[in-house]
């Protein structure tokens, strides 16, 4: 007795799988980065083989992808699974991403306590996210009992790695004393370092810092960095900012940024 169409379709595509995973065994680690580098739509059936193989790296990227609904149907239940999985392996981007779905309850519902948990091992893994995440919660106490001496360590371990939010956050604690001594000159260099890193919030920082000691050409050229890569939110505070600023410079800056108020979001 011959096969069903549905079973000639099944054993067709277990077939193609298994020829997939064949491939995949006689890829290099080059030729497999570049496989989970490349296009999400002509690689999915790739990736999702190299995931059911176990490797990590595919598991994190399927995650990604069906997070965002990226070359396959949005999932995040899905999607946390294999973020999951690649945890399983001690993968701290991963552990990471586990975290970000407790706490924003995506594909399962919030947990901080379990988030805060994934963070720190994330945190502990060495993952500039997984330590910026992590010094959140200690912050502000959200799923673990509140230490802004911790944050500060973690914030300072991300930092290490040129983590442009970390380093804002960083200034911000060691401009206010907040879990630290106020140190206002090494809170003006996080800045810096923030600012240069592309983050809108510590260009905004770091541009005040400037205005405040007088160099009003460099805060106005940042100031405007940050209103162009930043959100409404942050050209409000630039705005109120310079309200009062008598300086051409800078009052320029509030004409510009006034303007792309005006535009619609």
């Amino acid at each position: 007795m011959g096969l069903t169409r549905e079973q000639f379709t099944q054993a067709s595509a277990a077939e193609t799988s298994r020829l997939r995973l064949a491939r995949l065994q006689q890829l290099n680690y080059r030729q497999l980065q570049e496989l989970l580098a490349g296009d999400p739509i002509q690689a999915a059936l790739w990736i999702r083989s190299a995931a059911d193989c176990g490797l990590a790296a595919a598991q994190l990227r399927l995650g990604r992808m069906l997070l965002a609904g990226t070359g396959v149907a949005r999932d995040a239940t899905a999607a946390l699974r294999c973020f999951e999985r690649a945890a399983t392996h001690g993968d701290a981007e991963a552990l990471n991403m586990v975290g970000r779905c407790l706490e924003n309850g995506w594909g399962t519902p919030p947990d901080l306590g379990r988030a805060a948990q994934r963070y720190a091992a994330s945190a502990r893994g060495g993952y500039d996210w997984g330590e910026y995440n992590f010094a959140n919660m200690l912050f502000d106490g959200r799923g673990v009992s509140a230490d802004r001496g911790l944050a500060v360590y973690w914030y300072q371990r991300a930092a290490r790695q040129g983590h442009g939010r970390a380093l804002n956050l960083l200034g911000r604690c060691l401009e206010e004393g907040w879990g630290c001594d106020p140190d206002p000159l090494a809170a003006a260099l996080c800045y810096e370092r923030s600012a240069e890193a592309g983050y809108f919030r510590g260009q905004f920082n770091y541009a005040a810092v400037l205005a405040q000691h007088g160099q009003s050409a460099a805060a106005a050229a940042w100031y405007l960095k940050a209103a162009d890569g930043g959100d409404r939110g942050i050209r409000g505070a630039i705005l109120t900012a310079l309200r009062n600023v008598l300086d051409p410079d800078l009052r320029a800056v509030r004409v510009r940024v006034a303007a792309l108020l005006l535009q619609p979001p």
